[in-house]
Parts: structure tokens; sequence; C-alpha cells
């Protein structure tokens, strides 16, 4: 019985996930989409260089691709947004050149990345606002109703494929605009080449050629908007019916949804008991850290005391060393005025000892001169003795 029991609860569980698989493919599949693609300037966010890229946007998906060039295979980059980016018409021209006012927007996304863009027109500028405004409001429905679970599916999935045509037919009329803005630029760059100064006249022949390759192009783009909107109508015809087969199959699994959630809300109330006893032990792991916390509390107090006395008296050192260095200041400074007056003393007696021996020398002169005085006074004498 159990075993029958488990096993129906498998078998709605895999058809309710069959059923949910099936719904997100139909929802995030590619079919029945319009593109909406264009060039458009970029501003780049390193150097705020304005570049011209080709911009392709697929409504039902959010996503948006820019290349190099039209032609180009590989993809340059993906500017992705979502149902809460803000997406407007720039009332600044970011651009800067007057010839594209009213033709900036931009694109704001959760992540605080904002993107710059600058179309040819205003108008084109708001055809592709509109567009990213109907690829959000795709976006929202989409994500309801994949997240959805309840009765109500249908009706939400219902909802989607409405958002969905919507999308696709605001991405349809704002293509015209798109292409009636590159048939703007491109006559006005044919204008520039037309009155660009040749060494003579153009000839009616030249002319019906540019004129036939505009036509030609306008045609072109005509046949593949009909084939697209026939296409369109043969998808959508199909998604819808399929829808609604997935959406019938969701409401008939919605039930056992019920039964599963009951046997989730008891294995929920046997993980709060459990959750209960964790915390109660993580409360007792608590206090005791916080017993340990109270203890290391105390040592770091004691710490900062001792570092508090060791700060002291270690500026009591640095005091009585800047003391003990003023003192050698003066003591040097001592020592340099009692060198100087060694100095001034030695070369004071220098002079006197010179002063002396030049003394002594004139005493030795005098006394020899005395002594010369002397002996002519002794001959003089014993002169005069002998004729007395």
């Amino acid at each position: 019985m159990a075993s029958n029991g488990a096993s129906v609860e498998q078998g709605a569980r895999n058809a309710t996930e069959n059923s949910l698989e099936k719904i997100k493919r139909q929802l995030a599949s590619g079919s029945g989409r319009n593109l909406l693609q264009g060039p458009l300037l970029k501003r780049s966010e390193t150097l705020r260089k304005w570049n011209e890229r080709w911009v392709i946007l697929d409504p039902t998906t959010g996503k948006m691709e820019y290349k190099t060039r039209r032609n180009e295979p590989s993809v340059k980059g993906i500017i992705t947004f979502d149902e809460n980016s803000t997406i407007a018409v720039s009332p600044v021209n970011f651009h800067g050149l007057p010839k594209y006012e009213g033709c900036c927007f931009y694109i704001g996304t959760p992540e605080k990345k904002d993107h710059f863009l600058c179309a040819q027109t205003p108008g084109a500028a708001r055809a592709w606002v509109s567009t990213l405004h109907a690829s959000q409001l795709v976006l929202k429905a989409h994500k309801e109703a994949v997240n959805s679970l309840s009765g109500n599916g249908s009706a939400k999935l219902g909802t989607v494929a409405t958002v969905v045509v919507a999308a696709n037919s605001t991405a349809k009329e704002c293509s015209k605009e798109i292409e009636a803005a590159m048939q703007i630029s491109f006559r006005n760059a044919l204008g520039l080449v037309t009155n660009r100064p040749t060494d003579g006249p153009m000839d009616d022949l030249t002319i019906m050629k540019e004129t036939l390759l505009v036509k030609d192009e306008e045609l072109k783009n005509l046949a593949r908007d009909l084939r697209a909107r026939d296409s369109t109508i043969r998808e959508i015809t199909d998604k819808l019916s399929e829808t609604a087969e997935a959406a019938e199959s969701a409401a008939s699994a919605a039930h056992t949804m019920d039964e599963q959630r009951r046997i989730a809300c008891e294995e929920i109330a046997h993980l709060t008991k459990d959750s209960e006893k964790q915390k109660e032990a993580f409360m007792l792991k608590l206090s005791e850290s916080e017993e340990k916390l109270g203890v290391l509390s105390k040592e770091r107090d004691q710490l900062i005391k001792q570092r508090d006395s060791a700060m002291q008296e270690a500026h009591m050192w640095r005091t009585e060393l800047a003391k003990a260095r003023e003192r050698v200041v003066i003591l040097e400074a001592a020592v340099v005025r009692a060198e100087e007056k060694v100095r001034v003393a030695e070369k004071d007696a220098e002079a006197r000892i010179k002063e002396a021996t030049q003394k002594e020398a004139a005493a030795v002169k005098e006394k020899q001169d005395l002594l010369a005085y002397v002996n002519v006074l002794q001959a003089h004498l014993q002169r005069f003795d002998l004729y007395f």
C-alpha cells in the first residue's frame, strides 16, 4: 500500500515536472518572434566614445545583441535587461551634436550598469523604447507563469501569450519606424554624395540606378515582413494550442502539489523541532563563548594597563634621554669654548715668548755694548795711568 502511494506520488511529481518543462520550453522558445534590428550609436563605457553598432532585439527574451556591422557573423556584445530595468528617452542630448536632439535613450539595469544609445531620428528612439517596454512586460509575465504552480496557471499562460503577441506587434510596427529612419539616413547620405562636386553633371542613368536600388531594398523589406507575418501567425496558433494543453496538465498537477505541500509541511514541522534543539545547543555554546569573552576582556584590560605603564616609563626614559642630550650639547659647547680659550692662550704665550726672546736678544746686545764700552774705558784708564 505504501509502495502504491509512493509510486502515485512519484508519478504526480514527474507529471508536474514535465508540465513545467513544457511550459518553459514553449515560453522561452524563439518561435513567433519579430526581431527589431537597426543601427544605433552606443557610447563605450571606458572612453565615452560613440561607436556605430548594428543592434538586434528579441522582444520575447529580452536579449539585445550588437555587432560592429550588419553582416558581421560574430556578436560583439549583449545588453541584458529585465522587468525592473529603467528604460526611457533621455531629455538630455548625450551625444552633443544638434542633429541627435531627442534621439538619445538609456537602459539602467538593477546592477547599476547604464547603457547610453542614440538612434538616427527621435521617432526611431521612441520605437526602440516602446519595444523595450513591451519586452519588459513579456519578461514579467513569463517569470510569473514559470514560477506559478497554482490553479490559475492557464490564465497566466494565456496572459503570457497575449503579451508576446502584443510585443511582436509592437516590434513589427516599430520596425517600420526604424526602416524609415534608415531610409532617411540613406537618402541623406545619397544627397551628400550627389551634392559632392564632380567633374561633370550626373546623367539620368546614374540617378535611376540609385533610385532603383532604394526601391529594391524597400520591396525586399516589405516581402520579408509579409513572410515573417504569415509565419508568425502560424507559429502563434500552434503555440497557443500547445500552451492550452500544457496549462491543463499544470492545472491537473496542482491538486497533487497540495498533497506534496502537506507532506512538506510535516517535514518542516519536524525540521523545526530539530532546529529548536540545535538552537538550545547553540545558545549553550553562546553562553560559554560569552564567559570566555569576559575572561579575555579582563586579560585585555590588564594588558592595556601594562602597555600604558610601559608607555609611561618609555616616555620618562625618553624625557631623561632628551635632558642628557641637552647636557651633552652644553658640555660640548663648554669644551668648544675651553678649546678656543686654549688656542687664544697658546697664541698669547707664543707672542710673549717671542717678545721675551726679542728682549733677551736686545739685552745681550746691550751687554755686549756695555762690555765693549767698559773695555774702552779701561784702556783709557791704563793710558791715563801711564801718563801720570
